[in-house]
């Protein structure tokens, strides 16, 4: 009826475990064993690297990456692997290939000059997360070979992960706007040389700025004075853009201006029907950042409300995540139980067993769902009485409830280990670039850890 099957421990083999233990006769890879183990991995699977190439390459000329002043793909994926497990900004990384012997050892320099921050920020930063996510799932494939994950049981949850922004009011927002503006008109102004408007909106951020700490420290009930000359002078800000872009064709200021000139048209719309005439403003329209407008609200319960994105994790009973998605808004969380079921059989092939989740992704419809998809224990840790979990004893059910709770510390060591509580790649790719290799990271990790102990 199903061409997947569940895991038999028959499959295994110790044939990565032999090749690490030998690289530890290397006194260097016995100091970084997540290093010694992506370094083993690709020794055995040298076609892993060709998922990344595409990205890589785009937008190169020639296809000349690989020259002797360039880095070749796979020297760009190990940097990469390098700054996430030691958690490096990229200066700091330029810094290792000359300080540290077990990065130019992982890098494979050979004598070379090391590579500039800005090299590798360069390639590094156009690898996508979907390129990551097949990486993901063919090393995870690795770990269930070694018999180090069955992928028998699976736990869901949801965290919030945060985009690089400030609390956004309708005050930031404009301040933002027009300091921002001001600035990029600065800049064409300067190389027209023309003194009298580069004085007009020195003059007007001035007193921007001044109103903008106004209102920070006035009562809300008392703003709409200081708001009606702030959004004046936005309105100004948005005519002289307008301007520009009428009479400036060319260059990258001015794109810039074109994209901030639509945006700041929201923000300017938003604040005067909140701020001036008191009305709501759905959230549904509302900005929450002008530089990362990808950013969604999320609110859990009574809980603080944080601006970033909405992220399920999937891990195994290994502590592996073996599925994950970013999603956009803030979907409800039973929604998401039967795509996941979906991508995680696509997969690996393997039908789990066990299927352990919080009382979110609890639905008749989503016991139904995974009842026909012969998954043989459905638990949810709270369920309506009108929903029964579907299990083989009260004790497995207990056991999974348990285990279910654990998946809490998972998602916490991932946010802490890898820096994913604030993610300060810049955009939406971005956001969802650096999520996934910090997931890379922490399953070499627990891979390595599992190996060795």
């Amino acid at each position: 009826m199903y061409d997947y099957v569940y895991f038999s421990a028959k499959h295994t083999t110790m044939k990565l475990y032999n090749a690490l233990k030998l690289r530890f006769d290397e006194p260097l890879w016995a100091l970084t064993p997540e290093l010694a183990l992506f370094d083993t991995i690709l020794e055995q699977k040298p076609e892993l690297i060709r998922l990344f190439e595409k990205d890589v390459r785009k937008g190169l000329k020639n296809n000349n990456l690989g020259r002797k002043d360039s880095p070749t793909v796979e020297q760009i994926v190990r940097a990469a692997i390098f700054k996430e497990i030691k958690q490096l900004d990229y200066r700091e990384l330029e810094i290792s290939m000359y300080d540290s012997n077990s990065f130019k050892l992982f890098m494979n320099l050979d004598g070379r000059i090391p590579f500039s921050f800005s090299v590798l920020q360069k390639y590094i930063s156009k690898i996508s997360k979907e390129s990551l996510t097949k990486a993901i799932v063919e090393i995870n494939k690795i770990a269930i070979v070694e018999n180090i994950e069955t992928v028998e049981s699976i736990s869901t949850d949801t965290t919030s992960i945060k985009t690089n922004v400030h609390y956004p009011t309708n005050n930031s927002l404009v301040w933002d706007c027009i300091k921002t503006a001001t600035r990029l008109l600065e800049k064409i102004q300067k190389e027209r040389k023309d003194d009298d408007e580069l004085r007009k909106l020195e003059e007007r951020r001035i007193i921007a700025k001044r109103l903008n700490y106004q209102i920070n420290n006035t009562k809300k009930e008392d703003q709409k004075t200081l708001f009606d000359p702030y959004l004046s002078i936005l309105q100004d800000i948005m005519v002289d853009m307008e301007n520009m872009i009428k009479t400036q064709r060319t260059g990258s200021n001015i794109k810039k201006i074109i994209d901030l000139s639509q945006i700041t048209k929201k923000v300017y719309a938003n604040a005067f029907r909140f701020q001036i005439e008191g009305k709501k403003v759905e959230t549904s329209e509302k900005i929450f950042s002008i530089f990362e407008q990808h950013t969604d609200i999320l609110v859990k319960g009574q809980r603080e409300v944080e601006f970033g994105h909405k992220v399920l994790i999937t891990r195994g009973k290994s502590n592996l995540i073996l599925d994950f998605e970013i999603e956009e808004g803030n979907p409800s969380d039973s929604n998401l139980f039967i795509p996941t079921i979906d991508r995680l059989i696509a997969d690996y092939t393997i039908i789990p067993k066990n299927v352990s989740n919080d009382g979110g992704f609890a639905s008749a419809a989503n016991l139904a769902w995974a009842k026909l998809r012969w998954i043989k224990n459905i638990v949810f840790t709270k369920i309506t009485k009108s929903m029964k979990n579907i299990v083989e004893s009260a004790e497995v059910e207990l056991l999974l409830k348990k285990w279910r709770g654990s998946t809490e510390a998972v998602i916490s060591n991932l946010k802490r280990g890898f820096g994913l509580q604030r993610v300060e790649w810049s955009g939406w790719e971005g956001f969802k670039s650096k999520v996934a290799w910090g997931i890379l990271g922490y399953n070499l990790r627990v891979m390595c850890n599992r190996m060795l102990t």
